[in-house]
């Protein structure tokens, strides 16, 4: 009974609006930013397409749709552990076989923003998490974290999302330490507002990539050009990210949403 009556009144919240819905979530479509890697590492995603089908014509009197061509890692997207080559033998490690509990929790905003404006490579570290912790309370088990820089606000520019020169793309991002301290904690996954999951200079790093090695090796995930985490507490808010359940699926572009207590 008192779970029944806690969701009547999450529902009660929602229509009142004294809970907000927030869109955590870029416009998907032909301009969207995509990754770029060395041609020596992996083939690039091809441009979003989207082919009319019909809008109200000879095709289709009384109905409009399109088909699209979109890579599963384009957009604001959702990293399944298959998706890395140290996370490729869980069996429920692809998009159609993760548990759907996994898709809804509580998230943790780690607001790294004035230190991104300030070094395009800012690093997010293990004992910055904890003195985060220190001020706003303890990461639990089976949370979101993510990583607040605003570097949404570049998504209207590819160049200057993915900021890159002729060493490569410059990005915030975590430290293979930071992962692990959150590995650790037991979180569901890690999230930033960047093109990937990592820092854009994470190819040098001694564990290379180390959100996407880290974390898919112990079968969590991966949400990457999340917007407008300048709206969520640091504590507080419920995040919904649930991938298209694609047979096999590596990863998939989301409608990213958050439950947000108005102020």
């Amino acid at each position: 009974m008192a779970d029944t009556q806690a969701l009547a009144g999450l529902a009660n919240m929602l229509l009142s609006g004294a809970v907000e819905v927030v869109d955590l979530s870029a416009v998907l479509g032909p301009n969207t930013p995509l990754l770029k890697l060395p041609p020596e590492l992996a083939v690039d995603t091809p441009k979003i397409e989207i082919h009319k089908i019909s809008a109200y014509d000879e095709n289709g009197p009384w109905w409009a749709w399109n088909w699209l061509k979109v890579g599963e890692h384009s957009g604001t997207h959702f990293d399944a552990p298959h998706h890395w080559i140290t996370g490729r033998d869980y069996p429920d490690g692809a998009t159609d076989t993760i548990v759907p509990q996994n898709f809804v929790a509580p998230v943790n905003v780690i607001d790294c923003s004035a230190e991104a404006a300030a070094d395009n490579d800012f690093l997010l570290t293990a004992d910055a998490v904890k003195a985060w912790e220190a001020d706003h309370g303890e990461i639990q088990p089976g949370e979101w974290v993510v990583m607040r820089t605003d570097w949404y606000k570049r998504n209207k520019s590819e160049d200057a999302f993915l900021n890159a020169d002729e060493t490569g793309p410059h990005s915030p991002g975590p430290t293979a330490e930071c992962i692990q301290y959150l590995v650790d904690k037991g979180v569901v996954g890690w999230g930033t507002e960047c093109i990937g999951t990592d820092a854009g200079q994470a190819g040098g790093m001694e564990i290379p990539f180390p959100a996407h090695n880290l974390m898919h090796k112990n079968n969590r995930y991966g949400l990457a050009s999340l917007c407008h985490l300048d709206k969520l507490p640091p504590k507080g808010a419920i995040l919904i990210a649930a991938p298209l359940k694609i047979e096999n699926g590596t990863g998939s572009p989301i409608r990213a949403l958050a439950l947000v207590p108005k102020q």
